[in-house]
């Protein structure tokens, strides 16, 4: 019943987003918006708490242009990945982020695909994104509901429910925890979880360590835990 109801919202909601996208484009104009800038490494690329890289290191970079008042963004991403012969991943996104009643939203729709992966791999996903964020204080809190209809590899339809709480304890050092459940079709369900802490060493550079886990007894390197030391950049 949750799958259902979750995937029928995500569903209504992408044709909003891309229609509210358009219009909030051609009021704003390209001039009128903001760019931003990111890049970062891993000693694992890990995504619903599952390794997409095989447990190891991996690089991204990307890039986001918002409008004017922060409403509309559309962004594009690049990052190695080890997976179905593939060795590197593109993401092109179009979303929309409101405010309403105190809390933050964050909806997307998001198209990724795999370079050079082996012959028959199916290379390519949608995926669909509604965020709910609320902070309070050094509180904060977020429930993200993802589904996609037909993922990357042998996977087909997944649907990903998950809940973030995070503490800042000062302005620069934030501890937080996350627990998802992933329910896929053609592929293993899993609950996933994680736990660690993000320190700000600059306005523009984070340093963050985390361990990553699951509930899935599949051998390899995918679904096993792992301790994750990374460091991110913003331009």
């Amino acid at each position: 019943m949750l799958r259902t109801l979750t995937n029928a919202a995500l569903l209504a909601a992408a044709p909003l987003v891309l229609l509210a996208s358009t219009a909030h484009a051609q009021d704003a104009g390209l001039s009128g918006g903001k760019w931003s800038f990111s890049a970062g490494a891993a000693t694992d690329n890990r995504s619903k708490d599952t390794s997409k890289s095989d447990g190891e290191p991996f690089v991204y970079g990307g890039a986001e242009w918002a409008n004017a008042s922060g409403l509309f963004y559309a962004s594009g991403s690049l990052e190695t990945i080890d997976a179905g012969g593939s060795n590197l991943e593109s993401e092109l996104a179009l979303g929309l982020r409101p405010e309403f009643a105190g809390f933050d939203f964050d909806l997307s729709v998001a198209h990724k695909n795999r370079f050079d992966a082996d012959p028959g791999y199916d290379h390519d996903a949608w995926e669909f994104t509604a965020d709910t964020k609320r902070s309070i204080g050094p509180a904060s809190a977020r429930l993200r509901l993802q589904y996609s209809p037909d993922s990357t590899g042998s996977t087909e339809a997944f649907t990903w429910v998950a809940l973030r709480g995070g503490w800042d304890f000062t302005n620069k050092l934030n501890v937080s925890a996350e627990v998802g459940y992933r329910d896929q079709d053609n592929s293993v369900d899993y609950t996933g979880w994680n736990v660690g802490g993000s320190y700000a060493l600059t306005p523009k550079v984070e340093l963050d360590l985390r361990w990553h886990d699951t509930d899935a007894d599949v051998p390899g390197e995918q679904y096993k835990g792992a301790l994750v030391a990374g460091v991110n950049f913003a331009f």
